[in-house]
């Protein structure tokens, strides 16, 4: 017969639940009785049973759900990576879903995965249905609101203002006397991140007495082609722009692409900038102009955060993590 949690205690000389915490990394107990119970569990040949860790009981559970904007994101695969290395290091299990930029589709996976019993809910942004944010409150798990900062969470918020990234390269590139502003984003109507990004450079360039001259925002997902696509588009309207700000890095890039393919030169002829500092955005013959999200931190700044309230430590209700603007070549 299988050994069971019983069988460990009892050879091993402790209780049912220091078991139970030794086997899911826990803390609590002295280094002897860890490897006590991790020989008499080897020697009882114990499989571990994830399965009932994570959905047995509320108390037990150790299923903590996230969901995200896009799967095939760049920037919340490090997300990703930051909150299962934080959580795995922690004893817990990560569950993860895609809303596509849709808070029905987010209220409808929130509503699967509670039913699950889950230890606690990471969630990508701030702006949710009624009926979501009355399921969260009902539940009484732990919740992170994460990427987009916001100062009233449902429990807790982790990340930055998407705004503030738009205002400071706006003033940034005022600064170095563009004047004729361009926009080229995606996903219309759905992205309402993006869209604040948009919004706090155009109110950089009003307020100096400079409006944005125009805008193209596509439907598609961001990408390489939608840059390029999206910058030829821009400037079949509009040849007397000095600078183009994009939906992120990828899209930037294939902005860099259409200009090297018309002999457009950057910045000299165009000012380029992007967001979200993705790693190939370093590696171009000239640096792209962007500003750096620290995503990584910011997935292990949630998962601890979110495991730290499951202890019934103290944890601030809104944690800044800092982005960065790098100068860059191309602005």
């Amino acid at each position: 017969m299988k050994a069971n949690l019983e069988d460990i205690a009892r050879e091993a000389g402790v209780s049912k639940m220091t078991v139970s915490r030794v086997l899911r990394g826990g803390q609590g107990f002295s280094n002897e009785t860890r490897t006590r119970v991790m020989q008499v569990a080897e020697k009882l040949g114990y499989v571990h049973n994830k399965l009932a860790a994570a959905f047995g009981s509320d108390q037990a559970s150790t299923l903590v759900g996230m969901c995200v904007p896009r799967l095939t994101s760049g920037l919340f695969g490090h997300v990703l990576d930051g909150v299962d290395r934080a959580l795995g290091r922690l004893g817990y299990q990560l569950m993860i879903g895609a809303n596509n930029h849709s808070p029905q589709e987010e209220e409808d996976w929130v509503r699967q995965v509670i039913s699950w019993r889950p230890a606690g809910l990471i969630l990508s942004g701030r702006h949710h249905t009624p009926a979501t944010i009355d399921l969260l409150r009902k539940a009484g798990s732990p919740v992170v609101e994460i990427w987009d900062l916001t100062t009233s969470p449902v429990d807790m918020s982790v990340g930055f203002s998407h705004a503030d990234c738009g205002t400071e390269m706006g003033q940034y590139l005022l600064r170095h006397g563009r004047r004729r502003a361009g926009y080229v984003g995606a996903l219309a109507r759905a992205d309402v991140m993006g869209q604040a990004r948009r919004d706090g450079f155009e109110q950089a360039f009003s307020r100096a007495g400079h409006p944005m001259v125009d805008a193209e925002v596509l439907h598609d997902a961001p990408g390489f082609y939608a840059g390029y696509y999206g910058l030829e588009t821009l400037l079949s309207r509009c040849r007397t722009l000095d600078v183009v700000y994009f939906h992120n890095d990828e899209m930037a890039i294939g902005g860099l692409a259409f200009c090297q393919s018309r002999g457009i030169r950057v910045p000299e002829d165009l000012g380029i900038a992007g967001w979200g500092g993705m790693e190939a955005a370093a590696i171009l013959p000239r640096r792209l102009t962007t500003t750096v999200v620290p995503t990584t931190a910011i997935g292990k700044a949630a998962a601890e955060a979110l495991v730290a309230r499951l202890k019934g430590e103290h944890v601030q209700d809104v944690t800044v993590v800092p982005t960065r603007l790098v100068p860059g070549e191309t602005g």
